[in-house]
């Protein structure tokens, strides 16, 4: 697999936009049964992997697609949310983030899954129209095979919005 050309931007690493935040889960982010709110971790999940698209494409990012999402464990109220995305693949507009979602018990240190979802953002110029971005450094036998399946899912997502 050879890395794409896009105009004069070097490809960057994965680790030079990985994106890491942290969460206090109050009671307005939480449901009837103190748990969090599907929706709010999604708004969390978005801005987490805006950022780092934002950082890896060095433009403004917007959301393009989100992948299903299935909540594995609940947060609750005075709990912690994690997230941490990353670039899993880069096309020429276009860039698929990863973002893993985690609860924690700050008092005990214990971790444990919520969600992993992957979003589809898409770079624009100052007139809002995609524009292109780095490619994914493909240093790594990880971050390759991280194009590649990415490229996959891509194929596969074009091919059932026709």
């Amino acid at each position: 697999m050879t890395e794409p050309s896009r105009g004069a931007a070097a490809p960057r690493p994965q680790s030079a936009s990985v994106t890491q935040m942290t969460e206090y889960v109050l009671p307005q982010h939480t449901n009837a049964l103190g748990g969090v709110f599907g929706g709010q971790i999604m708004a969390w999940i978005d801005l987490c992997a805006a950022i780092c698209a934002q950082r890896h494409s060095g433009r403004m990012a917007v959301t393009a697609f989100v992948d299903d999402l299935a909540f594995e464990q609940p947060v609750r109220v005075g709990e912690v949310v994690r997230l941490e995305a990353r670039v899993t693949a880069t096309f020429r507009t276009s860039m698929e983030i990863e973002v893993v979602v985690q609860g924690e018990d700050a008092t005990t240190g214990r971790r444990w899954p919520c969600v992993t979802a992957r979003v589809t953002f898409v770079a624009i110029d100052a007139e809002r129209r995609p524009t292109p971005i780095p490619a994914l450094l493909l240093d790594t036998d990880e971050v390759k095979a991280s194009q590649a399946a990415g490229e996959t899912r891509r194929a596969e997502r074009l091919s059932t919005r026709r």
